[in-house]
């Protein structure tokens, strides 16, 4: 144990002696553990982000067709719907005893470039995400009223949206899009952000979407017909159709019968869809990303441990008369290379360290910004598992690294060391 603490001693002032230099080489390891730290991070935010865009729904139903094209529309708000289901199959599915809660969702038009979903004001007291949370307003209300909206936080910021401004909905997406601007909406709240589809979308209530729809047919207006906004309060606003529907169930074991049921339903061909399956698969199919942002950062890493040993073995030369003293005071040549390889141990860990503090400050005061900006929800708190993993793999790296001029020190010969070079 003495002759451990001697070492220790003489690593760290001669260390000291070579602060500089060796501080470089901290720093080079330091920013290799949070790029790879911080990689693990953003990979396992954006996963769960993806995974945890819908939970706490049990089913989400919708015309027969592909579970990920359904779940792309009806949660992501992407792609094209193959169809809609009808009124009363949303109102069967509601009166099922094994059903606790529905929320329907019409979409189809959008506000520039950002989609416009038709649901009930249930929905900002059902939907859930992230393993559960419920959606908060960041100001103002649900809407109330047939010409009110509600808009996600990435749609007010971007647009620079506020309470009580109008807004025109436009038919369908793209620039070519007809607007409905004889029938604008009111803003009547902006929701906090989320990291989910949410904040990238506006909502209206289903007799909104049918108001608004009221003198078209086919896709375009009626020719010679023109519905006012103060006309289309007074028509039966009962949608017809509506996208998908959002079921929550009394007893999740029942999920299984329930979606059984729904596949053989002989009303209409309908989907049913278990949204935590379907967005595990497509995470599978859109996965291969993260493993090259975890290649580059493993370069990286490489390349800040190989600058450790690099600069060791530069040093060993400069070092042959200090490791020769050592030895002839009596250290032998397993202390000389423990003595080098407890250096390179210092600095790897004095890098993680640094590197992870670094970067757990960083995403604590951006935190808020990255959520509004890119929707990755960082949260502060202890390294997950995984990021343990991670920081033990580079400690790793750095003493098997270190142990290179390690074996090199172990190597040379006291007369070597004594010798004036010449």
């Amino acid at each position: 144990m003495q002759r451990f603490k001697t070492l220790m001693l003489l690593a760290a002032r001669s260390a000291w002696n070579r602060r500089f230099t060796l501080v470089l080489v901290m720093l080079s390891v330091s920013l290799s553990t949070a790029l790879l730290v911080g990689i693990e991070r953003v990979r396992s935010q954006v996963r769960l982000g993806f995974t945890g865009a819908v939970s706490g729904t049990d089913l989400v139903v919708g015309a027969r067709g592909g579970p990920v094209q359904l779940i792309l529309y009806a949660v992501f708000h992407m792609g094209g719907a193959s169809n809609n289901i009808g009124w009363d199959t949303a109102v069967m599915l509601a009166s099922r005893p094994e059903v606790a809660w529905t929320v329907p969702l019409s979409m189809g038009d959008s506000h520039r470039g950002y989609p416009v979903v038709g649901t009930s004001a249930e929905f900002f007291s059902r939907f859930r995400y992230r393993g559960g949370r419920e959606l908060a307003f960041r100001s103002g209300k649900a809407f109330g009223d047939v010409f009110e909206a509600v808009l996600g936080s990435e749609v007010a910021s971007r647009l620079g949206y506020s309470e009580g401004e109008e807004i025109v909905v436009a038919h369908g997406g793209g620039p070519h899009a007809r607007l409905h601007d004889d029938k604008p909406f009111t803003v009547t709240g902006i929701l906090a952000p989320t990291g989910s589809p949410v904040d990238r979308s506006l909502y209206i209530s289903l007799e909104s979407m049918e108001a608004i729809h009221i003198d078209w047919q086919g896709g375009a207006p009626i020719r010679g017909l023109n519905v006012t906004a103060a006309q289309a309060r007074h028509f039966d606003l009962t949608p017809k159709t509506v996208t998908a529907v959002l079921v929550g169930l009394k007893n999740r074991r029942s999920v299984f019968g329930v979606q059984r049921d729904l596949q053989e339903y002989r009303g209409e061909a309908v989907t049913a869809v278990m949204p935590g399956v379907a967005l595990d698969q497509l995470w599978g199919l859109l996965g291969g990303w993260e493993k090259a942002l975890v290649a580059v950062s493993l370069l990286v890493t490489f390349t800040g441990l190989a600058g450790l040993c690099s600069t060791v073995l530069a040093g060993l030369g400069e070092r042959r008369r200090e490791l020769a003293v050592l030895r002839s005071a009596g250290a032998g040549p397993l202390d000389v290379t423990a003595l080098l390889s407890l250096e390179g141990l210092m600095l790897t860990l004095a890098g993680i360290v640094s590197g992870t503090a670094a970067l757990t400050l960083a995403t604590a005061a951006m935190a808020p910004w990255l959520l509004d900006r890119f929707g990755l929800a960082f949260e502060a708190g202890f390294p997950t598992p995984r990021e343990w993993l991670v920081m033990g793999g580079i400690l790793v790296l750095g003493i098997l690294t270190s142990l290179i001029p390690a074996v090199r020190a172990y190597f040379l010969s006291l007369s070597d060391g004594l010798t004036p070079a010449g």
